[in-house]
């Protein structure tokens, strides 16, 4: 990313985790403790919106042909093709918004995206992964949303396994079995993160 002088560069906290793992609700509980500092980064996606979406808050939504001219002119942090002409990312000038704001970034974003910001910022990430506390529970969590069909729910529970694979490659894994434990242990990592002095 090309440094610009004046902004102070924050750190980077990201949770990546299975669908349905709960990393999402976790992240929103994080965002309410001010104390913390925290701004979340919107990604950017070629999917469409779900339900009640909002542009420019929950995604910055694009079509598949702008996402990958935004790959082609070298602006994403990261990025993915999640499923075909499926495409999630990071932009860079997300990152530099946020630390222009003299915060912190929290990322909610899948684990090959979460794994490569580690690779670029080492010294200034804190990777997380959300651990489900079984797939079966998973695949429960996951029906319970009503979100998605049953197919679209096996593709997720299969990519889960692989997901799982590679919680070992981040710093901590939480396991989110009780979510009041799982909220606790975030916020104390978090918090002991954005305070240190590395």
């Amino acid at each position: 990313m090309a440094k610009n002088n004046n902004i102070k560069q924050g750190k980077l906290i990201v949770f990546s985790a299975p669908s349905g793992s709960g990393k999402t609700t976790i992240v929103r509980h994080l965002l309410k403790q001010n104390e913390l500092n925290l701004e979340f980064s919107i990604s950017a996606t070629s999917r469409e919106k779900r339900g009640e979406e909002i542009d420019g808050k929950d995604y910055y939504y694009m079509s598949a042909k702008a996402f990958k001219n935004k790959i082609k002119a070298d602006e994403f942090l990261e990025w993915e093709e999640v499923y075909r002409d499926n495409f999630y990312g990071t932009l860079k000038t997300e990152v530099e918004r946020i630390w222009a704001m003299g915060k912190h970034v929290i990322f909610d974003i899948d684990v090959s995206g979460g794994l490569r910001i580690k690779r670029k910022y080492p010294e200034q990430t804190l990777a997380i992964f959300v651990k489900p506390p079984s797939i079966d529970e998973l695949k429960i969590r996951l029906k319970k949303r009503k979100t998605e069909s049953e197919d679209k729910i096996n593709m997720r529970v299969a990519k889960a396994s692989a997901e799982l694979a590679t919680a070992p490659l981040f710093d901590v894994i939480i396991e989110n079995d009780t979510l009041n434990n799982a909220l606790n242990e975030a916020y104390t990592l978090v918090s002991n993160f954005v305070n240190s002095n590395n």
